[in-house]
């Protein structure tokens, strides 16, 4: 099946060797096997970490995992080398690559979000595999390991799937140091691996432990990411990154790691608002208006309570109800300061305030993504 958009994601691990440095065989075959894919007509994004780990093998200095300064130094450094390398051996296979280093706030501004998107597109028309990496020289969230991943990219798994729900792929391939998702930890006795997940429970979440020595990113943070890929509609693959062949034979529908089936696919537009931004503000609605909106509706100036934080119209806001539980996302039709001014409101009153061409909706609902739990 060619002509696919796939996003391969590879960790730290997976192109380093047991003391730190790039590991220039396993990146040429990696990039061998994205050369293949390509050449078989599929598209194919690169998110690839390292770049710390590589900064700190130029630097020659001891790492200082807690010092932010020196893991932000490491990264300006490693960033250059990293990308040497890749364009070196893509060049081997007649490909150009090109870097692209987002931020969490890259992907919270739609202007941004949706740029992002257009060279993403722009970069695959013209064949050239785009290498994508948390850019880390200026994300002090991600290397301070904030809690959410609405800052923390957990070593790229998070912001693999959050670029393929933006360019609409077809496959997420998250390669790792383990073969895939395990009964129990794979280094015990009768550990054994799951072949596909149907749908990504609560009490397999539970059940994960575990985290990589290098990188950032342990199995829960893989599992999130699989659980925001699938529900996006998204397939995702979990599955060692030093397989033989590992990519050609997942692309060949091969029985390999483990297979994350995909749910109903979102529309683009929710599939921002649910986690592709993070919330700029809080909306606090009445009981009322929580319960039209889980039945359908919009939400109306008459529904909001209260107004926390500063946002814009358009950015991503949280709606919480009378007990202070977020239970939806949206893009308001309204900045903080207007809707300070109209929160309890009848539609004729609003447009006293503030003219009849103001809409009606503080939130469409086509606007507004309804979540169980966003964390």
């Amino acid at each position: 099946m060619p002509n696919r958009l796939i996003v391969v994601k590879v960790g730290t691990n997976g192109i380093t060797s047991p003391d730190g440095k790039l590991d220039q065989q396993e990146m040429q075959n990696l990039a061998s096997q994205i050369a293949v894919a390509t050449k078989q007509g599929d598209k194919v994004v690169l998110v690839s970490s390292g770049a710390v780990a590589a900064g700190i093998a130029e630097l020659e200095i001891p790492p200082k995992p807690k010092d932010v300064a020196f893991q932000q130094a490491a990264a300006a450094t490693g960033q250059s080398v990293l990308m040497a390398m890749y364009r070196e051996l893509f060049k081997q296979f007649g490909l150009k690559v090109a870097q692209i280093l987002l931020t969490a706030e890259d992907l919270s501004n739609r202007a941004s979000y949706v740029h992002t998107c257009d060279v993403l597109g722009l970069l695959l028309k013209i064949g050239v595999i785009p290498i994508i990496n948390e850019n880390d020289a200026v994300s002090v969230d991600e290397l301070m390991r904030t809690e959410g991943y609405k800052v923390n990219f957990s070593d790229n798994d998070i912001l693999s799937v959050l670029v393929a729900g933006a360019v609409c792929a077809d496959l997420v391939i998250i390669l790792s140091d383990v073969e895939g998702l395990y009964t129990a930890d794979p280094s015990q006795p009768g550990a054994q691996l799951i072949k596909t997940v149907n749908s990504i429970t609560a009490e397999l979440k539970s059940s994960l432990n575990g985290k990589s020595k290098l990188g950032r990113g342990g199995i829960q943070s893989k599992i999130k990411a699989a659980e925001i890929a699938t529900s996006c509609g998204i397939p995702v693959v979990i599955a060692n990154s030093r397989r033989e062949n590992v990519i050609i034979d997942i692309l060949a529908c091969k029985d390999v790691g483990t297979y994350f089936k995909p749910q109903t696919r979102m529309p683009a537009v929710k599939r921002w608002i649910a986690y592709g931004a993070a919330a700029k503000g809080t909306i606090h609605v009445n009981e009322g208006a929580k319960k039209a909106i889980l039945e359908g509706s919009s939400l109306l100036p008459v529904g909001v309570t209260k107004v926390i934080g500063i946002f814009n119209e358009g950015d991503v806001v949280s709606l919480e109800d009378e007990n202070q539980v977020e239970f939806a996302r949206g893009n308001p039709n309204f900045n903080s300061s207007q809707l300070n001014l109209i929160k309890g409101l009848q539609v004729t009153e609003v447009h006293k305030k503030l003219g009849s061409d103001k809409p009606k909706e503080v939130i469409e609902h086509r606007n507004i993504h309804l979540i169980e739990e966003i964390k």
